[in-house]
């Protein structure tokens, strides 16, 4: 017999999820089951080949601690790469334990999440552990703690071991309904070769990179007469504008959606200068819409106002995000 642990916490020394899986652990191997273990922290960037390990296992332990509230987000990762790779056919067959600590409040719905998640996927609920234990030392001089944690794992092995069946489950009807592929159907091995390009961090850097370019490229074609036709847009309505600050000194260079070349602005005191193209290590970048570009211009909205509302992105100095709307007075004009 083998089971599998993962484990969601964040391993620090005094979780008291850890104890009760290490316990869980020794009681199993003295059982003569063969326990390999998964910390999801450790390995956050495969999690989504990890439904493939469920294969060789008969039974897993699903481990996690609620710190501030519910069962973190790498037991939420693991979850959703079973439900998008698992191999649905294994899991149905597939034993779990939730094993929930808590340090704050919450242990009950954490537990009752992993059983439903797990039901969902199909898979058979074990009776589990769950409790509030704020200092592990609790744990370790309580004998009759000790004990639960002992019977938790024989139940576990026994029930493993006899095949026992489980009621069906109402929430089990969910999986029926949402699990038809709206995707082109995969085969395991096929699923698994997916779940490794998800998990290849330079992959997906390349991929979303060639997107870009091809993006940028397709624009480019499709929009090169209209940016010939507006080369000169917006470029008025900044000069027109433009109130000088005394000594002071910037780039800007802004991306507008639509706009093959980013606008940069010049600013040297009283002089300032317009035009579509680049600008090496700007003060302040920025990305914005064509829409919030013209409630800008028309005094809907000001600069520093569109970046705090998620309207706009910005890298740079902040401070000197806030004098673009000291130097150009689109509200004062406009009264």
């Amino acid at each position: 017999m083998k089971i599998n642990i993962y484990y969601g916490g964040r391993g620090l020394m005094d979780d008291p999820t850890l104890y009760v899986i290490n316990k869980m652990q020794s009681v199993l191997e003295e059982l003569n089951v063969t326990v390999e273990r998964f910390n999801l922290y450790e390995i956050k960037s495969n999690i989504p080949t990890l439904p493939q390990t469920i294969k060789t296992a008969d039974g897993i332990i699903l481990a996690s601690t609620v710190e501030w509230y519910g069962i973190g987000g790498y037991m939420h990762l693991f979850l959703d790469a079973c439900w998008l790779y698992g191999d649905k056919e294994k899991i149905a067959k597939t034993y779990m334990c939730p094993i929930v600590m808590s340090t704050t409040y919450g242990e009950r719905e954490g537990k009752l999440t992993l059983t439903s998640s797990w039901e969902i996927l199909g898979g058979l609920p074990c009776s589990g552990i769950c409790g509030y234990i704020a200092d592990t030392s609790i744990l370790e001089d309580d004998e009759d703690y000790n004990r639960i944690i002992e019977k938790k794992a024989e139940n576990m092995y026994r029930t493993i071991n006899q095949k026992m069946a489980c009621f069906p489950a109402s929430n089990q009807a969910v999986k029926q309904m949402v699990s038809i592929d709206k995707n082109i159907n995969l085969t395991p091995q096929e699923s698994e070769q997916l779940s490794q390009y998800v998990s290849d961090d330079m992959y997906v850097k390349r991929q979303k990179k060639d997107i870009q370019e091809l993006t940028s490229m397709f624009r480019d074609l499709m929009g090169n007469g209209e940016q010939e036709e507006n080369k000169e847009e917006f470029i008025e309505d900044f000069k027109s504008h433009f109130t000088p600050q005394s000594g002071f000194k910037a780039v800007y260079k802004i991306h507008v959606e639509g706009k093959a070349n980013p606008l940069i602005i010049e600013i040297n005191g009283s002089d300032h200068n317009y035009y579509y193209g680049n600008a090496d290590n700007p003060d302040v970048e920025i990305q914005i819409s064509r829409e919030t570009m013209n409630d800008i211009i028309y005094a809907r909205m000001t600069f520093q106002r569109a970046f705090m509302g998620g309207a706009m992105k910005m890298k740079g100095d902040f401070k000197t995000l806030r004098t673009l709307d000291q130097i150009f007075t689109f509200m004062e004009r406009s009264i």
